[in-house]
């Protein structure tokens, strides 16, 4: 039986909870989580004289780094960077500048004051690097299953958290770890508010929470507490603000014989200042929309369910024909990940192909022609985009 390398995507992390990996056994597993683990600690003891590194100077270029999020339990997750103007991919940048691995699950990057903050989700730590050069500035860890990094302002910044029960918060400039916000419900097996992506409307921060979870939570970023919540359908996996300042919330409905529950998916649309759901959409049953992405100028979502798909934030129906089509016949592997460009409104997509070779990203224009593609690492899952 072939070794099954997959990431820990939706259906396998809620059906098998990091258990069922296929045929590759517990020695292998163990042995590699301990390479890993001394490759980690090696490079910082020994980091102050690095082998072989590469120094990188991003500091003209705008451009797009690309979380490869690898294999769950083979810390093989990696960066890319990708130069749009060169068209020129540099791949493995955090390991080519720091000689040393990234870690195990890299989930999703966020830019701020040319710093870079990379999430490795099955790691649990942070890994700060500086987005002009890739070299490594700092890291947060002791955390469980962390997610998505927002700042808030120069002192406060956000983490999530799949398991926690909490969202974490941090110094962005010192790293520091400087105090939580406890997100627990005690009254439901389920619900448990596994925290995902943020969006900041004045000094509101909503929160999605995806996993067996229906609820979109409300922090407000003055006193870090989580003062309401919204009910929206089952499983919220991304958001986004437009224009008019609603948000648009993508759930996926769950999956068939879960515990919580198998519903269609949907689209909702949330006023931001009432917080009232003012609209809201079904997709079919087995349907698997994700990666919910808005335009530069707020007035057209974008989304993945096997192709992607495009929408106007004023229509009043979802669109019946894709926008870009995919080759793949089925919901695995192929399109995986949905980046825009927030300075040109470009079209990033991230195609897995099949979970066990380097992925592909390929760049659209915003009428949808193909510009390029080019290779990246394993299943490549998260965008972040280099504006200055």
């Amino acid at each position: 039986m072939e070794e099954d390398r997959r990431p820990e995507t939706a259906d396998r992390r809620q059906k098998a909870w990091g258990i069922e990996h296929g045929a590759w056994s517990k020695g292998h597993c163990a042995w590699g989580i301990l390479l890993w683990v001394l490759a980690t600690q090696l490079f910082f003891s020994c980091s102050k004289n690095p082998l072989d590194t590469v120094f990188f100077d991003f500091s003209g270029n705008k451009g797009v780094y690309i979380v490869n999020e690898g294999n769950f339990m083979y810390g093989n997750s990696s960066l890319s960077f990708y130069d749009p103007e060169a068209k020129r991919v540099y791949n493995d940048v955090f390991q080519a500048r720091n000689s040393a691995p990234l870690g195990d699950v890299a989930q999703s990057v966020t830019i701020w004051n040319h710093m870079a903050f990379v999430v490795v989700n099955n790691s649990g730590k942070i890994y700060v690097i500086d987005s002009q050069t890739a070299e490594f500035k700092g890291s947060i860890s002791g955390l469980s299953s962390p997610r998505y990094v927002h700042v808030v302002d120069s002192h406060k910044a956000y983490v999530t958290d799949l398991y926690a029960r909490k969202i974490t918060v941090f110094d962005p400039q010192t790293f520091q770890i400087t105090g939580q916000i406890a997100v627990n419900n005690p009254k439901s097996e389920f619900n448990q508010h596994p925290t995902e992506q943020m969006l900041e409307f004045k000094n509101l921060v909503f929160v999605n929470c995806w996993s067996y979870d229906n609820k979109i939570l409300v922090i407000d970023s003055n006193t870090d507490q989580l003062v309401d919540s919204i009910e929206v359908f089952k499983q919220p996996n991304s958001m986004v603000l437009d224009k008019y300042n609603k948000i648009w919330v993508l759930t996926d409905g769950g999956f068939d014989g879960s515990p919580y529950g198998y519903e269609q998916p949907g689209l909702l649309k949330i006023d931001a200042e009432t917080r009232e759901i003012e609209r809201s959409f079904r997709f079919a049953l087995g349907d698997h929309p994700l990666k919910l992405c808005i335009n530069t100028t707020g007035d057209t979502i974008y989304y993945l369910n096997r192709h992607v798909w495009r929408m106007s934030v004023t229509d009043t129906r979802i669109p019946e024909q894709p926008f870009i089509n995919s080759d793949y016949s089925s919901s695995y592997g192929g399109f995986y990940s949905l980046g825009i460009d927030p300075l040109s409104s470009e079209i990033y997509v991230g195609d897995a192909i099949d979970h066990r070779q380097n992925g592909l990203v390929h760049r659209y224009s915003p009428s949808g022609k193909l510009i390029n593609e080019f290779k990246v690492g394993i299943s490549p899952g998260n965008f972040g985009f280099k504006t200055e």
